[in-house]
């Protein structure tokens, strides 16, 4: 029997099946090899100790500090209705700023016994907000006493490596798994080739492994995070330079538009002429069209730029070609916009085989899951003839019935909802590969573009089209200045009696079963700490109707309503009969209103900056300017503030993309970006590191050029696999 690899042994034999479990379930780790590779997210010197000051909203933290004072309070509850309720209060220091820990019930006894004042501990928890004070609840503790061995033993050498942890398992405990692991770092199998590796003057990976899990000094630190980056890195673009070669392998049907077809047709009925960018734009993928390899190309515009028409463009060229085009949109709500906004703008063109169709006229077809049986028989007919030309759709496109008659380019909206397999799977409904564009209003750093959509090369569309407003926006500081947010519902009035209408937008439906309302129970006080909910579509619209909106035609649109009523109420809207839509993010993408001047978002703190940017940009589409009020309760001093500030002072989304990427960890941006797929992140930061990442490309480019197929490399082929199970491994969880 074949000895499994050092590196391969799955965690539960080496830590026992109950560690090895919750490491498993809460951070992804299954073997001895991953554990190696949870790399600490920074480090504490003794003495020195982290800035209460700084603490993020929301995350799982790791402190050291010291014990300042401890309080035991009794009090009166459901549970104690005598007055025997306890709740300890600890304070802790570390010389830049105080926090509260808090213990109830039965966990009081031994904290209250350990916890002295002048104690130095770790504490783990997650930071919370009560009664406007930063807090920990129940945190988990580990007491630093200087002079017991095991402690010294525990955090031999100076630097404390402190991991990315969960509720379910502290820093120290990953800490004392890894120790029990280290040794098999020797047998790690480095995927950098020795030139390379040589030439750039980088550790060996079982140095780098030893090093930044117990380094001796901060040098070793950084020794070890610059060899690591260029493992990911490296390994990285190879996969991508390797999918690029494949590519240009594939054939492909050259796709050239008539000089008298649809396209000139089309082009003659604007009644406005392209922007520069458009232009440019256009030309890049009529070119891409023309050759005898797929397209593979990324459209990034910001929102409103004008991406659907030169993808409209890019798709008739392709019908006077003889093909038909594909676009696959990720919402049903989204998938009808576009079908109507496509055959408002062809008009008789898209009347292919009516009465009254102009002489190039095409059919456009829309295809959702949830069409009746006889539309979407007619719908398939029409697409296995060849009689559509243009088919607009949701994943229904991607199912096996689906027949093209010679699918020549599908066009991919908003990318990041989409992995590649499914690109992939709808690619393989065409005789020869077709070409590929895909868009985005997400605006994506340089950097991000060439690790996430690195198989694609990149235009931008940065102009906004003649005609579009400004936005103006503001935080509304909910808890702060009351007076504020009933300032906020006024405004909306202002603009509905001007003729215009509003959105208002909130994180959550509002029906889901687990409502606490619902549940009928009482709080515990311990439970009061926790945030209250966000705020939910139905409530809202309710209280709107109600109160401050009372009067107005409010309408409520979310995720869980039937297609077709979703499509009803968003025809409303369009049609100016409704005068404020309350809705959750399904408006975020493609929803085209441009008598919409003014957007409230209730809890603005609960939402990415980049997905802010994009709900912000279904205003100010028409000729009146745009407003934008972000309402949120947390404070002044909060990180979500600052956030909330920097969506308020700037228009451009790839400054926005930046201040994101710098707040959250990357691997969230490039989850996002691609179903999860590149999650695999670990040290490499995309902004900070776009010369390694730049590098790597040039260094992968070349190697994949000399040998695609990676022969004389084992280890890089071995790193390879791994890269692409676990994008496979990612992408069916979330199929």
């Amino acid at each position: 029997m074949d000895l499994v690899p050092a590196l391969q042994e799955p965690l539960k034999k080496v830590l026992g099946p109950a560690t090895a479990k919750v490491m498993a379930e809460h951070l992804g780790l299954h073997t001895v090899g991953d554990l190696l590779h949870h790399y600490p997210r920074r480090y504490e010197e003794r003495g020195q100790l982290t800035h209460l000051a700084d603490l993020p909203m929301d995350e799982h933290v790791t402190v050291v500090a010291q014990v300042a004072d401890a309080r035991l309070h009794t009090f009166a509850s459901a549970k104690a209705p005598r007055g025997k309720g306890q709740r300890l209060e600890v304070t802790i220091t570390d010389g830049s700023g105080r926090l509260q820990l808090v213990f109830f019930g039965n966990g009081v006894h031994k904290p209250h016994k350990e916890l002295l004042p002048g104690t130095r501990a770790m504490f783990a928890g997650k930071v919370s907000v009560f009664n406007r004070r930063l807090q920990l609840a129940h945190p988990a503790y580990e007491l630093l006493r200087g002079d017991s061995e095991e402690t010294v033993e525990t955090w031999a050498g100076a630097l404390i490596p402190i991991y990315p942890a969960t509720a379910k398992l502290e820093s120290w405990k990953i800490g004392k798994a890894v120790q029990t692991v280290l040794p098999s770092a020797q047998e790690a199998l480095d995927p950098l080739p020795d030139t390379l590796r040589a030439g750039r003057g980088l550790l060996p990976l079982p140095e780098a492994l030893l090093r930044i899990h117990r380094p001796h000094t901060k040098a070793d630190i950084a020794d070890a995070r610059a060899r690591l980056k260029w493992d990911e890195a490296f390994v990285l673009q190879v996969a991508l330079a390797r999918r690029r070669h494949a590519e240009t392998q594939l054939p492909a049907v050259p796709r050239v538009p008539r000089p008298d077809g649809i396209l000139a047709a089309f082009d003659d009925r604007l009644p406005f002429t392209l922007t520069e960018g458009q232009r440019k734009v256009s030309e890049e993928i009529f070119a891409d069209l023309a050759t005898a390899h797929p397209m593979h190309r990324l459209l990034q515009g910001e929102v409103g730029s004008g991406k659907t028409m030169v993808a409209l463009r890019a798709m008739l060229a392709v019908v006077d070609a003889g093909g038909q085009a594909a676009m696959l949109a990720p919402t049903e709500v989204l998938a009808q916009q576009h079908h109507r906004s496509v055959t408002e703008m062809m008009g008789e063109l898209a009347e292919g085989g009516m009465l009254g169709g102009a002489e190039h006229a095409t059919k456009v077809v829309l295809l959702t899951g949830s069409m009746g049986t006889a539309a979407r028989r007619q719908a398939l007919l029409d697409l296995a003839t060849g009689e559509a030309g243009i088919v607009i759709g949701t994943h229904a496109l991607i199912e096996d019935k689906v027949q093209f008659h010679d699918l020549g380019l599908v066009v991919v909206d908003e990318q990041h909802r989409f992995g590649v397999e499914q690109r992939d799977a709808l690619r393989g409904k065409g005789k020869q590969p077709p070409h590929l564009l895909v868009m985005t209003a997400t605006p994506i750093p340089r950097t991000v573009a060439m690790t996430v959509f690195g198989d694609l090369e990149t235009s931008v569309l940065d102009q906004l089209p003649a005609g579009r407003s400004p936005i103006a926006s503001h935080v509304v500081p909910a808890a702060d200045k009351p007076h504020f947010l009933a300032r906020a519902w006024e405004r909306v009035r202002e603009e509905v009696e001007s003729g215009h209408q509003a959105y208002v937008v909130c994180p959550r439906i509002g029906d889901e079963e687990d409502d606490p309302k619902k549940s009928g129970q009482k709080k515990a006080p311990e439970d009061e700490a926790e945030k209250r909910p966000p705020l939910a579509v139905l409530d809202v619209a309710d209280q709107l109707g109600r109160g401050p909106l009372k009067g107005l035609k409010v309408e409520v649109l979310h995720g869980r309503m039937h297609p077709d009523d979703k499509d009803a109420v968003m025809r409303r809207f369009a049609a100016g009969e409704t005068d404020v839509l309350v809705a959750t993010t399904v408006i975020e993408v493609g929803v085209n209103v441009p008598n919409a001047t003014a957007m409230v978002i209730m809890d603005a703190d609960r939402f990415g900056v980049s997905q802010l940017h994009q709900l912000r940009g279904r205003v100010g589409r028409g000729s009146a300017p745009g407003l934008c009020l972000l309402v949120t309760e947390m404070p002044e001093a909060s990180a979500a503030r600052q956030r909330l500030n920097a969506v308020a002072s700037t228009l451009d989304g790839f400054e926005l993309s930046r201040i994101d990427l710098e707040q959250r960890r990357e691997g969230d941006v490039l989850g996002q970006a691609q179903s999860g797929a590149r999650s695999s992140l670990r040290v490499l930061a995309v902004i900070e590191d776009e010369e390694v990442i730049a590098e790597a490309r040039q260094e992968a480019a070349a190697v994949v050029a000399a040998d695609p197929e990676l022969t004389g490399l084992p280890a890089l082929r071995t790193a390879l696999d791994a890269l692409v199970d676990e994008e496979r491994e990612q992408y069916l969880e979330k199929g």
